[in-house]
């Protein structure tokens, strides 16, 4: 995709968690953690869980594509450059890329006291392929 806002990376290293292929390149890593997230059409990471005694979540701003964000129990929010996801702790999500369009984020990781991701299953190819 050209026109990136921020290097797009190398391959994700938490891509044992995701179908398909994700890049990751951080941003800093100084206070507050920030990555740029590149997902190839299709590519979406697991459902999983931002856990923390306190404070915590993470926060997506969507820079380039069409992506979808989905809460577990929720309807998925189809997302798109500009929007912004705001995600607390302890809840169950996934997010990634449209089945036809790389999809890029910036995640910034909320800081949080003991904060941990919990990595759950896979998105069912089932479930994504009745997104639009």
């Amino acid at each position: 995709m050209s026109g990136t806002l921020f290097p797009k990376g190398g391959p994700n290293p938490a891509g044992a968690y995701f179908t398909g292929q994700s890049y990751l390149s951080a941003l800093s890593e100084a206070g507050v953690q920030i990555f740029n997230v590149t997902f190839e059409p299709g590519c979406r990471n697991f459902w999983h869980i931002h856990h923390a005694k306190s404070g915590g979540g993470q926060i997506l701003l969507c820079t380039q594509g069409r992506g979808w964000y989905q809460e577990w129990g929720q309807e998925p929010r189809e997302l798109h450059p500009g929007d912004v996801v705001n995600i607390p702790s302890e809840v169950k999500h996934w997010h990634g890329a449209a089945k036809d369009s790389e999809f890029v984020h910036v995640a910034v990781e909320v800081p949080g006291e003991d904060y941990s991701t919990q990595w759950c299953e896979p998105v069912s190819d089932e479930e994504y392929s009745k997104l639009p």
